[in-house]
């Protein structure tokens, strides 16, 4: 682009002085151009996910990508869910303890400073099945960063010092937690509570107070040693060659005994029991079930309208629309390796509390009527660009590699997750709703409860075949 600006002021110059300009066809080279060369693939695509599984059993995935730098890190299969046997909230310190003091670097400050001549920076997140250790750097320290990944995943000193400053950190945001005005992140705890009984991915995402004072190096290392093994690991790289990530893996994590290794065997922990209140998040039913949560939408009242903004979703059209009370009404579709829920949040006076149930219960039974042609190619349509808009982001690159690796082994790219959605019928939507309406409903709400229906009420509204509730007759006001 630049060249063809500067190229076009150059010939107004050279024609300016009042003489006609040459007679150039737009379709046929400028005569003294370099001819282009344009980029190809090598018959298939070039950029497709290449995965190497070590002896041990770590796994190594790559997606090449231009540029000159690379994002690399470590996953792991362990979050809240797996804290069946343990205080809940070793999930929540271990992400707050990451990148600090390890056995090559004196502490957070030296890891940092080695990240900045790299150009580099790292982070550490916790969900509720999955841990992730990420950095962002220059292609050309690739050998310093998977060190550094090594050093701060198998060898954290776990410092007296440390764990009290993280104590303190995870106390100010339970504190700040409950004091935002936004309620979902609670509603979505209270929710997964509720649907799985404190079970599995049931248990708190965030340390509970109580447990803050519970735990300690000794706890935290009984966990590491029996979830953070090579075999429940990715090593993910977006940016890099795979044949230079394989081998910085085997450079440094192959033969590395962990700090916390010691010559016992591992416990084995039992998973608890589910309820039958989730679906199984089975290839055939997770896509149908995303593009029933796009056709569902939903948002703010006071949501800014405008291409892509979801405003002919159902809970737009159907509830925002219509009844101006209501403060919120959106669509959540929360998924794991084994289970799923499609939740609906909504908000409103609590004088109409009864009201928004009764609407969001018929919202629920309307899912396994009739879907248009039209809205059910807009949500499909609508899935498909949020998907390659967020993969155009490298660091969403690497989350995706990372996690299909760790759950499925493999990578589906995203042409392939594409023609699923393109897939997707407006029986499949049926199927999957009238599958999860068998399950039991799970209910979880915040503020001044005085209005709520009862459990009863809100289950024999889903039972039914219009969605309202049960009618109350009182004698007195």
């Amino acid at each position: 682009i630049l060249f063809a600006v500067w190229f076009g002021i150059a010939a107004y110059r050279k024609y300016s002085s009042g003489g006609g300009y040459p007679n150039i066809s737009l379709s046929a080279p400028l005569p003294g151009i370099p001819k282009p060369v344009f980029a190809s693939v090598d018959g298939h695509e070039k950029y497709e996910t290449k995965i190497t599984t070590l002896e041990n059993g770590l796994k190594v995935a790559s997606q090449n990508k231009f540029g000159q730098f690379c994002t690399v890190g470590i996953l792991v299969n362990s979050g809240s869910r797996h804290e069946a046997k343990y205080p809940s909230g070793i999930a929540h310190f271990l992400e707050k303890l990451a990148f600090s003091s390890t056995a090559q670097y004196g502490s957070k400050d030296e890891i940092l400073l080695t990240l900045e001549k790299h150009g580099g920076i790292c982070d550490c997140q916790t969900s509720r099945d999955t841990t992730m250790y990420a950095v962002s750097a220059e292609v050309k320290g690739l050998d310093t960063v998977v060190s550094l990944l090594s050093d701060a995943v198998l060898q954290p000193r776990l410092l007296d010092e440390e764990i009290e400053m993280t104590k303190m950190a995870i106390r100010f945001e339970l504190e700040d937690l409950n004091m935002r005005p936004d309620p979902e992140p609670l509603l979505t705890e209270m929710i997964h509570a509720a649907a799985y009984r404190g079970n599995t991915v049931g248990l708190p995402r965030f340390c509970p107070v109580d447990n803050v004072e519970k735990i300690d190096k000794k706890v935290l290392h009984g966990y590491l040693r029996n979830y953070y093994c090579p075999e429940r690991m990715v090593l993910a790289g977006v940016g890099i060659e795979h044949e230079q990530l394989v081998e910085c893996a085997r450079k440094y994590l192959l033969n590395v005994k962990p700090v916390w290794e010691t010559p016992s065997g591992k416990i084995s922990v039992a998973g608890s029991q589910k309820t039958n209140v989730f679906f199984p998040l089975q290839e055939e039913d997770f896509i149908p079930f995303a593009v029933l949560n796009m056709m569902m939408g939903g948002g703010g009242s006071f949501s800014a309208g405008g291409p892509g903004k979801g405003m002919f979703t159902r809970l737009y059209l159907n509830v925002l629309n219509r009844h101006h009370w209501m403060y919120n009404a959106t669509s959540y579709h929360h998924s794991y390796e084994d289970s799923g829920l499609l939740c609906i949040h909504a908000s409103a006076d609590p004088r109409q509390v009864r009201e928004m149930v009764e609407i969001i219960t018929r919202e629920f039974i309307q899912m396994a009527g009739n879907t248009g042609e039209m809205e059910l190619e807009r949500a499909k349509t609508q899935l498909k660009s949020m998907l390659m808009m967020n993969l155009e982001s490298r660091p969403v690159i690497f989350e995706d590699v990372g996690r299909q690796v760790l759950s499925t082994g493999k990578r589906k790219l995203p042409h392939e997750l594409c023609d699923l959605i393109s897939k997707v019928t407006a029986s499949d939507i049926k199927r999957v709703t009238a599958k999860m309406l068998r399950s039991k409903p799970a209910v979880a709400a915040l503020g001044d409860l005085t209005e709520l229906p009862s459990y009863e009420h809100i289950q024999a509204a889903l039972s039914s075949k219009d969605g309202r509730l049960p009618r109350m007759y009182r004698l007195f006001r």
